[in-house]
């Protein structure tokens, strides 16, 4: 395939999973049996079909896999037209776009802290996979990650038998409401952040539902974190990716160019309509 971001490529979907009952994961490679297009974690790219209409999504597998996964939940015309696709269907894929996270610079050798929430797992997928994949390049990793229920836990199973099942990362899951099947944490994931109470000396790494990230921060601040250790990602805010509509300008950064990746004392220094 064409390595230009700008040009769109044919590409095929070669399996589809369904996660909860509405985000499905779907993997993509080239006509050619290879992967698109080499990335770096909190990239997106631009799926679409002609006719239909073209959606930004971050890449949810890690760079360190030969093929590209997107976990897309349900929410508008180019998404519901995604999940009424079939394995083998062909599809057009330009990208990456957006700047990741600093996973060969600011985080190397630190212990590591993710938070996230709902389909806002999806982002942080591809981050912490990498960091599994190079683990001796990085202290302690925790996850923390809350949905509304179970059901809608973005890839639990691998959650479960992978990720919790490995020395150095400790998992604490979270639901919003008790449910006959659940054992686990019941509560929200800035009021669970709070309880575990976590070292100051974490970089930490949120994304979610913009309310959650709200009091998520507000959390971290109580427990003495800095605004300076805090990443997020912004990739609602991008439009056509190129820096060309103006629609994801605040202030003096595209978030298209300057991120989607800021830390939150970036944005501390950009217009409040964030």
């Amino acid at each position: 395939m064409r390595p230009d971001p700008l040009i769109p490529s044919l590409g095929v979907v070669t399996a589809i999973r369904t996660d909860t009952p509405d985000v499905k994961t779907f993997r993509v490679m080239g006509l050619d049996g290879k992967k698109p297009f080499a990335h770096i974690p909190g990239q997106c790219a631009m799926l679409s079909m002609p006719g239909v209409g073209e959606a930004l999504f971050s890449i949810t597998s890690s760079p360190t896999e030969d093929y590209l996964d997107f976990s897309i939940k349900k929410c508008g015309c180019v998404t519901d037209w995604l999940h009424a696709m079939e394995e083998g269907q062909q599809i057009t894929i330009r990208g990456p776009y957006g700047n990741g996270f600093p996973v060969d610079t600011d985080f190397v050798g630190k212990d590591l802290l993710f938070i996230a929430g709902g389909i806002g797992l999806a982002p942080l997928h591809s981050v912490i996979n990498y960091c599994r994949a190079h683990r001796q390049a990085y202290g302690k990793i925790d996850i923390v990650y809350g949905s509304r229920s179970k059901a809608d836990l973005v890839d639990f199973p691998e959650i479960e038998s992978v990720w919790c099942q490995e020395s150095g990362i400790s998992v604490h899951l979270t639901i919003d409401n008790p449910e006959p099947d659940w054992d686990g944490h019941v509560g929200f994931v800035p009021n669970y952040v709070k309880e575990l109470a976590f070292s100051r000396d974490k970089t930490v790494i949120v994304c979610g539902p913009p309310i959650m990230i709200k009091f998520t921060l507000a959390a971290l601040m109580d427990l003495g974190f800095s605004r300076e250790q805090v990443y997020t990602t912004m990739e609602l805010r991008m439009k056509c990716a190129l820096g060309k509509c103006g629609r994801c300008n605040i202030g003096d950064k595209y978030v298209c160019k300057d991120g989607p990746v800021f830390r939150f004392d970036q944005l501390d220094e950009l217009p409040d309509e964030y």
